[in-house]
């Protein structure tokens, strides 16, 4: 006979709240020939840069368009260079029906509650309660440094995930330095050095001999077809950026 347990069995799950990092794609425009070619010719320059990171769409910069986004076609692109797309946000009406109908979820803005003007003493409440929240928050560690002291030929890629990256000698051409902080070259930049990699807008780049292929932060990037000026070419210079403008200046 099978024996009867009484009282509530114990689970063998929980749900709990998560906290997850994802890659956000502005989006801004509809013409999906145009974001297609964009988009390839941008993933095409750091080929395997992605390992199957998820994504969320931003659709604020369109959501006065009529039109959406070809977001099948959007999908498998971004899927080729191992970016998983799972989210929209931002669009209107129209464009998020058509993405949810692609498969993605709708994730809608967080809107912050507006303050009003109290009487003094619910002031100090507000205050100190702050003040209580502010001492409970776990501090974030500080980037780390990936530090390369051997030479980088054609071909060979090395990312700082979540740090910067110091290399102590020759970046050669076709070798790729790419970091979520800033890259530092000390010794001849030749090949593609990508700072900011994940939207990070106050990383730079700095080199004791400039003479890359390729600069990029934060999705700002610049080739070899538009000439360095003389007083940074081959030159000790660090490169920032100010608004969407790549800023190169001598050291």
């Amino acid at each position: 006979m099978t024996g009867v347990t009484t009282g509530a069995a114990r689970a063998n799950f929980d749900f709990k709240s998560a906290t997850l990092p994802l890659v956000a794609l502005l989006i801004k425009t509809t013409d999906a020939a145009a974001l297609v070619a964009d988009l390839t010719r941008r993933l095409s320059d750091t080929p395997d840069f992605f390992s199957n990171d998820p994504l969320v769409i931003d659709l604020s910069a369109v959501r006065d368009s009529e039109a959406s986004p070809d977001f099948p076609a959007l999908i498998a692109l971004l899927r080729r260079h191992h970016v998983l797309p799972v989210a929209v946000r931002g669009g209107n009406p129209t464009q998020t029906a058509a993405a949810v109908a692609a498969g993605l979820i709708d994730v809608p803005d967080v809107v912050l509650p507006q303050r009003h003007e109290a009487p003094q003493i619910e002031v100090q409440e507000v205050v100190r309660e702050v003040v209580r929240e502010v001492k409970v928050e776990v501090p974030v560690p500080g980037p780390g440094t990936l530090v390369i002291d051997k030479p980088l030929r054609s071909g060979q890629q090395v990312y700082a995930r979540g740090a910067d990256i110091v290399v102590l000698a020759l970046v050669s051409n076709g070798a790729e330095v790419i970091a979520d902080g800033n890259v530092h070259v000390y010794a001849p930049l030749r090949g593609k050095a990508i700072a900011g990699a994940r939207g990070n807008t106050e990383a730079r780049i700095f080199s004791t001999c400039l003479e890359p292929e390729l600069v990029s932060i934060a999705g700002i990037y610049r080739t070899t077809e538009v000439a360095l000026p003389p007083e940074v070419a081959g030159k000790a210079a660090q490169i920032r950026l100010v608004g969407e403008k790549l800023l190169i200046e001598a050291l």
